[in-house]
């Protein structure tokens, strides 16, 4: 009975004890934020620093392009050796050869940090250009000169799209031809070419350029429509690929072998 009155003491007393121990710690915590508010970091703050710092480096050091083709490298050179470990012998090693020229062949490439920004800033323009042929249309169509439409939208729609169109407003508020300007964009940012194209038309020819705009919106959300529509079935593709896979040889097995099995026999008696 002792013991079991210790634990039951012990259950009651350890809510008291965690409430004081969570109380000291958050008591800390406001004494370090106020300490690093005033100033007064002392001989931690740099510590803290130092492993930000060091934290930062090894972060950026995973991230570099030469440590993704470093561990993709090892990733295929490990699955040869793997192979040919496991099957052995001469088979084993051209097994783990094949295996390994396949993988470097086929294996996606690993990309840098920059890249792949580089990449979601072009899916994202693509994504914008709708809208933003839109507003331009809205714009010109309000007998808006071209460079206070540019820049009128420029400043609405969000970044990546916002930062160019200010851009090339500003290049055509200092008397740069428009032609020239468009044709920059596209080449500079080539999910903006339909765009740089439709406004060096209407320059060019001096045609309204609402109702170009206006289609190459309807257009760009067709395309995105059948984009979409292409993955979905892609996708649908994907996930029964598996499975017919998986049933394909057990179909095989189960229904005409026995029967490629059976005819043969009956030949054979017949014979």
């Amino acid at each position: 009975m002792a013991g079991v009155t210790d634990w039951v003491a012990l259950g009651a007393a350890a809510p008291a004890g965690t409430s004081l121990l969570g109380g000291w710690f958050r008591r800390r915590a406001g004494r370090r934020r106020v300490a690093a508010a005033l100033g007064w970091g002392g001989a931690s703050a740099p510590r803290r620093t130092g492993n930000r710092r060091r934290g930062g480096a090894r972060s950026a050091l995973r991230a570099s392009p030469v440590a993704g083709r470093v561990r993709r490298a090892a990733a295929v050179l490990g699955a040869g050796f793997g192979a040919a470990a496991f099957l052995g012998g001469p088979g084993g090693l051209l097994a783990g050869g094949l295996l390994v020229a396949g993988l470097h062949r086929w294996m996606p490439r690993a990309r840098s940090p920059a890249e792949r920004r580089a990449e979601l800033a072009e899916a994202r323009l693509v994504r914008q250009l709708p809208l933003t042929a839109e507003l331009l249309a809205a714009c010109l169509g309000s007998a808006a000169s071209p460079a206070a439409a540019v820049a009128a939208v420029g400043r609405s729609v969000a970044a990546p799209m916002g930062p160019r169109l200010v851009a090339a407003a500003a290049e055509l508020a200092l008397g740069a031809p428009p032609e020239l300007c468009w044709r920059r964009l596209g080449e500079e940012h080539p999910p903006l070419a339909p765009l740089a194209r439709c406004l060096v038309r209407t320059s060019l020819s001096g045609a309204p350029a609402a109702g170009a705009l206006t289609g190459l919106a309807n257009a760009q959300r067709a395309e995105a429509v059948r984009a979409a529509h292409a993955r979905v079935r892609r996708a649908g593709v994907l996930a029964t690929a598996p499975l017919g896979l998986c049933f394909l040889p057990a179909f095989v097995l189960a229904g005409v072998v026995p029967v490629v099995i059976g005819l043969t026999t009956r030949f054979t008696q017949a014979m």
